[in-house]
This record gives C-alpha cells, sequence and structure tokens, in this order.
C-alpha cells in the first residue's frame, strides 16, 4: 500500500469509529452538467416557495463549493445509514387509522447527531493530518451534496435524485467535512439505475417529473415538511396517510431490496413513530407537540402543518370513525389546522353522512376571520 491509500484508508477508519458508515473524498468542484440541471431546475420553478434557493449569493455557492471556505483542498463526504422502513409499504399506505412517518424521522434528528460527530472526527483529524482550517456541513448550507456524493464515488445519484450506494442502498444520510488539507481524491461514481422507472412510477403525486428531476411543487416531503401553506386541494387526496416526509420511491428501488441493514443505527428509532395512530396525534396541542417529538426531525414542521397533514390523511381514510375528532378541530386556534379539518370532514361525509355538519359550516361560516377557512367552507356549501 503506497503513502497516498495510506492516508485515505486512516482518515476512512477515522471516520468509521464516528459512527459513519462511507468517507469518500472530492475536490470543491462542480460539474457543469450538475451546474446547469439546478438552473434549469430553478428556472422552471420547481424549488417552490424555498426563495433562498433562488438567492444569487448562495446560487453561486451551491455551484463553487470552493466559496465556502477558504483554502479548501478536499471534500469529505460523509454518509450515516439508517434502519430502512419496518413495514411493508402498500400494507402501511393502505392503512385507514395510521399515519407514516419517513424512517430517518423514526428515531432523534440526524442533524444533531451527525453534527456532533463530524465535530468530533474534525477534531480527530487535527491529529492525524496536522492542524488545518476544516468546515463541518448537515444539510444546512449552500452544497450540492448529492452532487459532491457522487464527484467523491461515495455512490451515484438515483433518479429519485438521492444517492444510492451499490451494498447499501439509499437508506442514509449525507454530511460534508471541508479541509484545507490535501487528501487523495476517490474516482467518481459510476451510474446503475439503468432502464429502471421504479421511483418514477410509483410516487403518488408524479413529483419525480423526469430521471433526476423532483418538482418540489408535487413532492410529498416537501408539501408535508417544508411547506407551511395550505396543501392544493388536488394534491391532499395523493397524498394518502403520509404524514411526515415520503419513503415510496426509496422504498421501491431495486437497491434496496438487497441494502444491509445496519448492526447500529445512531438514530435510534422509537416505535411510537412508526405508523403511529392518527387519532392520538389529532389531539397533540402545542405543549404536547414539543413534548411528543422532542429531539425528533418531526418538531422542525411545527404543530400547525404537522396537524394539518394528520387531518388530511384522516380525510384520505375512508374512516368515518374520525369526525369526533375532526369536529373538535373545526375549532383549533390554527387556520391551518381548522381549514384542512373542515376539508377532511367533507371528504368523509361524501362517503356517510355526519349529521348536522352542514348545519356546523354555517355557524363557523359566521364567525370565521380568516380567507383561506372561508374559501374551505365555501367549497363545502357550494
Amino acid at each position: 500500500m503506497n503513502k497516498k491509500s495510506d492516508l485515505c484508508e486512516s482518515v476512512r477508519n477515522c471516520a468509521y469509529q464516528h459512527g459513519f458508515d462511507l468517507c469518500h473524498f472530492s475536490r470543491p468542484k462542480i460539474t457543469s452538467k450538475d451546474c446547469k440541471a439546478l438552473d434549469h431546475w430553478l428556472a422552471s420553478n420547481m424549488h417552490a416557495d424555498m426563495a433562498w434557493m433562488a438567492e444569487e449569493n448562495r446560487l453561486e455557492r451551491r455551484k463553487d463549493p470552493s466559496s465556502m471556505m477558504n483554502d479548501v483542498q478536499t471534500i469529505i463526504s460523509l454518509a450515516m445509514r439508517h434502519t430502512p422502513p419496518p413495514y411493508n409499504l402498500e400494507e402501511a399506505c393502505s392503512s385507514t387509522s395510521q399515519g407514516i412517518i419517513a424512517s430517518y424521522a423514526h428515531g432523534v434528528d440526524y442533524h444533531d447527531i451527525m453534527k456532533k460527530r463530524l465535530k468530533a472526527l474534525a477534531r480527530d483529524l487535527d491529529v492525524l493530518l496536522g492542524e488545518h482550517e476544516q468546515r463541518v456541513y448537515v444539510d444546512t448550507a449552500p452544497i450540492l451534496e448529492h452532487a459532491l456524493a457522487a464527484s467523491s464515488g461515495l455512490g451515484w445519484q438515483g433518479k429519485h435524485t438521492l444517492t444510492i450506494h451499490r451494498q447499501y442502498g439509499s437508506w442514509m444520510m449525507l454530511g460534508e467535512l471541508f479541509t484545507s488539507a490535501k487528501i487523495p481524491i476517490d474516482q467518481t461514481a459510476s451510474e446503475h439505475c439503468g432502464s429502471c422507472t421504479a421511483c418514477l412510477d410509483i410516487c403518488p403525486t408524479k413529483a419525480i417529473v423526469a430521471p433526476y428531476v423532483v418538482d418540489a411543487n408535487l413532492c410529498i416531503s416537501y408539501l408535508t415538511i417544508e411547506y407551511k401553506g395550505f396543501i392544493p386541494h388536488k394534491l391532499r387526496a395523493l397524498m394518502g396517510n403520509h404524514i411526515y416526509g415520503c419513503d415510496d420511491c426509496q422504498a421501491i428501488c431495486p437497491w434496496n431490496n438487497k441494502a444491509e441493514i445496519p448492526d447500529t443505527d445512531l438514530l435510534t428509532p422509537r416505535g411510537e413513530n412508526i405508523l403511529p395512530e392518527l387519532a392520538m396525534l389529532l389531539h397533540l396541542d402545542e405543549q404536547g407537540f414539543r413534548e411528543r417529538f422532542r429531539k425528533s426531525p418531526v418538531k422542525r414542521t411545527g404543530r400547525a402543518a404537522f396537524l394539518r397533514n394528520i387531518c388530511i390523511a384522516m380525510g384520505n381514510s375512508g374512516n368515518i370513525r374520525f369526525a369526533p375528532l375532526l369536529l373538535e378541530a373545526i375549532y383549533d386556534v390554527e387556520p391551518l389546522i381548522r381549514g384542512h379539518a373542515i376539508w377532511a370532514l367533507s371528504v368523509l361525509h361524501t362517503l356517510q353522512v355526519i349529521d348536522g355538519f352542514i348545519e356546523k359550516m354555517l355557524e363557523l361560516k359566521e364567525n370565521e376571520k380568516n380567507n383561506h377557512v372561508l374559501k374551505e367552507i365555501d367549497m363545502v356549501l357550494d
């Protein structure tokens, strides 16, 4: 083994000791292909209301990783695996009482876990390589992490735009360590999706509008996590019982059928977040929400948007037993929850008449001040 490979292996072994499953190296450069793809995505308004994505300063930094840190020589792309969904996707999606939370959110917030481990790795690299300028990132900066992962050889970017590894599939989270140390780089990853279109075909909202292109306006992960407004009516029925994120495109991927399950999951999945009962979640007040999802990434969504998602799932369930809970929710202090509870009740009302429902809508209309909620009421009455 030569000195170059010795150095890489030493850094990799150090990363493994800190709980990372993959560790690869690239130079701070984004390919022209990836830059053009980003420009096209933004020009097509596929970033939805994430306006910061199109800000000139952030856009230029995404295209030029070297601008993120003075004298950066090497980007270390790292991956930490997590446990895939421990249930059958078809059965989970057909449940009339449970909601689906994306598997990476079954436990503690990966941002916190990975950042601590990246910082610890950076300290050890100062000992191993000598002190260098270093910065660590976990989905918190304008970085094209999947493009960098592909350049480093960590894995290729699949047609669902997530990184896939031949042995581990795509059940993993990415982080980056920028360093001024010059470490030999790895070979760029080759693509192995072939002619497969399983992820495009299964997407409930057809958000994967073309191979390697996801329209955030349609993406359930974006709608249930990032978006804080009223979900477009045409998308609500397509969301099924997804209440936080969506794993469908990963669950169907053939590479994940072969993926090894990690012996230890540092995100420590909690059973209560695996197919939780919708009825229990709609009861949560602000304090209850914070306590229930303490240290969980779900807390980032906020109570209003999360219970909005619960209401949509209840409406899509066809389960009339949710009607009493939804009738309580139409008086919630949050307009977002009131409006979607009204929609859910209107859907259930078409399946089985809910006594006094129309009368309640007329009563609400007299006192409601929020225009979005008024529109929901008018659609019911019309």
